[in-house]
């Protein structure tokens, strides 16, 4: 009678031996990639070619799970809620910060674990490619003499939104915002002259661009692009668009808030491995992504730096939005 208690026993002693042997070999299962955008836009471009390269580095299946809505805030509620045991991460960016920064969402940051930094994107303003405007100059003219003309952003109080509200600036009238769930539907809808302009990342406006479809006037940013040099700046042509400070829009990869440090390490191995991959970084050379990996502490120190900008830069932007 006494092999039953034994027997407990025994199996008392081995459980905590397997989830220690379970915790080492994170992960035993396939991780769940939640991107807050629709499928096509830079975001998922991304987070597939991650899925493809993790898989053939570390035969790791990466499900990317698209959940758009509220500039990204649906999907990263679900990536907030989720059990902290690596298996969900998200894909954070400054979209996310920018919503913070003005209470349009109950996240915090505090609610995630950085884990590794995808991508620092350019933003660049386009165009139908028959627009009547065949430069930056001439459409900041068409703006002023047709107030309302409608521009196109991935999301709303955003950093595409900024930059949509310095262009209505830099030409002195108001415009209409056209908010979307996903830079895929606003590409669409600008080659389609459904908009009139649009700011989108390089990557999910290039293929219209090459096809002749939309033209690139003027890139957010101190320098050119290196996969657009011919695009000019709105700095070099005399048209501050950081009155306020400096902005940054970024990807990075989150996972909730308590994961187990040994966990958060694995994922920051996996993710770093396949960030600074060969395929990846020819994958960023073509698509005009810059990479500049950040990854654990370093990355948190970054995001809360930017979240500091937003929280000043985006209450003056919009505080006077459409005051001409």
């Amino acid at each position: 009678m006494k092999y039953p208690r034994i027997a407990a026993l025994a199996l008392a002693a081995i459980i905590p031996f397997a989830a220690q042997s379970a915790d080492k070999e994170f992960p035993q299962r396939d991780i769940q990639f939640v991107i807050p955008w629709n499928a096509g836009g830079s975001n998922d471009i991304a987070a597939r070619q991650l899925q493809n390269i993790m898989q053939q580095q570390s035969g790791v299946n990466l499900i990317v799970e698209n959940v758009p809505g509220a500039t990204g805030s649906i999907g990263m509620t679900r990536v907030a809620r989720s059990a902290p045991d690596g298996y969900t991460v998200g894909m954070g960016t400054s979209s996310t910060l920018a919503q913070i920064a003005q209470k349009l969402t109950p996240l915090q940051n505090d609610q995630f674990t950085p884990i590794a930094r995808v991508s620092v994107d350019p933003l660049i303003l386009l165009v139908p490619q028959d627009s009547p405007a065949k430069d930056l100059k001439g459409f900041l003219e068409y703006m002023k003499k047709n107030p309302g003309v409608s521009i196109g952003t991935p999301g709303t109080h955003n950093l595409n939104h900024i930059f949509a509200e310095m262009t209505a600036r830099a030409a002195g009238t108001k415009y209409i915002n056209v908010p979307y769930t996903g830079g895929a539907k606003v590409i669409i809808d600008l080659a389609g002259k459904q908009i009139q302009a649009a700011v989108l990342k390089p990557s999910e406006s290039k293929g219209q661009i090459d096809a002749g479809k939309v033209r690139p006037l003027g890139v957010f940013a101190n320098e050119r692009l290196e996969v657009m040099p011919d695009i000019p700046t709105f700095k070099e042509l005399g048209y501050d668009v950081f009155p306020f400070g400096p902005l940054v829009q970024m990807a990075y990869v989150v996972a909730p808030a308590g994961i187990p440090d040994d966990v958060r390490a694995k994922l920051i191995s996996l993710f770093s491995k396949a960030i600074e991959s060969k395929e990846f970084k020819s994958f960023a050379d073509k698509n005009g992504v810059v990479i500049s990996p950040l990854t654990g502490d370093d990355l948190t120190k970054e995001i809360n730096g930017v979240q500091n900008t937003l929280n000043s830069v985006a209450a003056k932007v919009f505080k006077t939005e459409g005051k001409k």
